[in-house]
């Protein structure tokens, strides 16, 4: 019970900002919440040996959420599908804490070998993450990128295969400041 409250509470703070009981609540009825409540009941199913209770919980999270998740496939608190149509997880795909999903994404083996996530990772809409790759910790894969190698901690990916487009800790600490009325920041004035 207690990973699916810190899987909601990432959610709602994801989708809503905050998480009082009010917005919890709201959290529970949006696209993919029942395909997280459910993937937890199987891995709990599993961890007491009711084979029977855990594929038919597998099974139901594939019907309630219109996705894919292996059996095996082991994530720390704080996983969140954003949206759960189409998404598809290996059974022996391992990952931290903190792992956002958007919806249509793959995470899958290839020749076996299956992906090892990090925590604290943003997975947008309809990416592949596929075969022996490892995704290092708060690294962002970006739409629709193809991740075959593997990705640096703090690191944005994106394209086809998945290349480096930013690292985090390269970036400002503060944000520049905005210009002041009639001024601009355009070099070429």
């Amino acid at each position: 019970m207690r990973l699916i409250a810190a899987d909601v509470r990432k959610k709602a703070t994801w989708c809503y900002g905050s998480d009082p009981l009010p917005t919890i609540l709201k959290t529970l009825a949006t696209d993919g919440t029942a395909a997280m409540v459910l993937y937890r009941f199987t891995q709990a199913a599993r961890a007491h040996r009711m084979p029977v209770v855990e594929m038919l919980l597998n099974k139901a999270t594939n019907l309630a959420g219109g996705c894919v998740i292996g059996r095996g496939a082991d994530f720390g608190p704080g996983f969140v599908l954003i949206h759960s149509n189409g998404v598809v997880i290996n059974g022996n795909v391992r990952g931290g804490s903190n792992v956002l999903i958007e919806h249509q994404v793959t995470i899958g083996a290839d020749r076996r070998q299956t992906p090892v996530l990090g925590s604290d990772l943003f997975i947008g809409a309809g990416a592949k993450i596929v075969g022996a790759v490892t995704v290092g910790d708060g690294a962002r894969i970006g739409a629709n990128a193809v991740v075959v190698h593997d990705v640096a901690p703090h690191t944005t990916v994106v394209g086809i295969p998945a290349k480096p487009v930013q690292r985090r800790e390269d970036r400002p600490a503060q944000p520049a400041a905005r210009p002041a009325a009639g001024e601009t920041n355009d070099s070429r004035s």
